[in-house]
């Protein structure tokens, strides 16, 4: 393990933790496995593609410490366990799991189809339920670690076009209180994060369209922009740290005020 730096007294520092990290090729994915890595954590990157990184290994390992690139499916539950167990033989450990990789389809709920509603479930809740119950029994062996949820606003308030979507995410809320009641005996703690619209290339097409744009900046309704994706890894990397050890259970909106309307 690396991580060795000027701030590894500190109680935001994770030097000497490793981390694993779902989603990790672009978008928020990228800039928490950066952001974990900034911290002193060594970092699995779980991705599609691990030939194809898009220089995030060299970005990663500027810091001084390691990055391992994992080919990890979340929708392959089987070849995820796998990853995992990598991951932790390959760092000696595995202290901190982030629960990036997601998705939805957005129609109207009358419209939703089974096949649809399936898709949108598996690749947001089943993953994130069995993904954290890997990581937990390695780290229920090891005395503990950190899961923090990518979860979203739209777990928390309804957005129209977006049931499928808005009710996996509400799963992953709750889910986040339930695994933390039963893993805390163990020294885990497990947290979440819920977004508001946050500037990336999986929200570019959308956000392209002014009226909408203009409509979300409205809805935000304190601060009136959109997020950029530091604004949610740094909070990521604060509930892995020890700063965050009496935190668990909780979801932490990061959505300039939308649900407090």
């Amino acid at each position: 393990m690396s991580g060795d730096s000027a701030s590894a007294g500190s109680p935001f520092s994770l030097a000497g933790s490793t981390a694993l990290v779902t989603g990790a090729t672009r978008g928020l994915g990228r800039a928490i496995a950066i952001e974990l890595a900034r911290s002193g954590a060594d970092v699995a990157l779980g991705m599609r593609d691990p030939g194809n990184d898009g220089g995030l290994v060299a970005e990663i390992e500027q810091f001084g410490v390691h990055a391992l690139p994992l080919r990890l499916d979340v929708l392959d539950l089987r070849a995820s366990h796998a990853a995992i167990e990598e991951a932790a033989a390959h760092f000696g450990r595995l202290d901190i799991l982030v629960n990036n990789a997601g998705g939805g389809i957005s129609e109207p709920a009358i419209d939703v189809s089974e096949e649809n509603f399936d898709a949108v479930w598996a690749l947001n809740t089943r993953s994130t339920f069995f993904l954290s119950q890997y990581a937990a029994r390695l780290m229920r062996a090891s005395g503990g670690g950190s899961i923090v949820n990518v979860a979203s606003q739209a777990g928390l308030v309804a957005l129209p076009g977006e049931a499928s979507y808005s009710i996996s995410k509400a799963a992953v809320v709750h889910m986040t209180r339930c695994h933390a009641v039963e893993w805390g005996e163990y020294g885990i703690r497990v947290n979440a994060v819920a977004p508001t619209f946050i500037e990336t290339d999986g929200t570019s097409e959308a956000l392209s369209d002014e009226a909408f744009k203009a409509d979300t900046i409205e809805r935000i309704a304190a601060l009136h922009r959109i997020g950029v994706p530091s604004e949610v890894s740094g909070a990521v990397a604060f509930l892995c740290s020890p700063a965050a050890s009496l935190i668990t259970g909780q979801t932490l909106a990061i959505d300039g005020g939308w649900t407090a309307r």
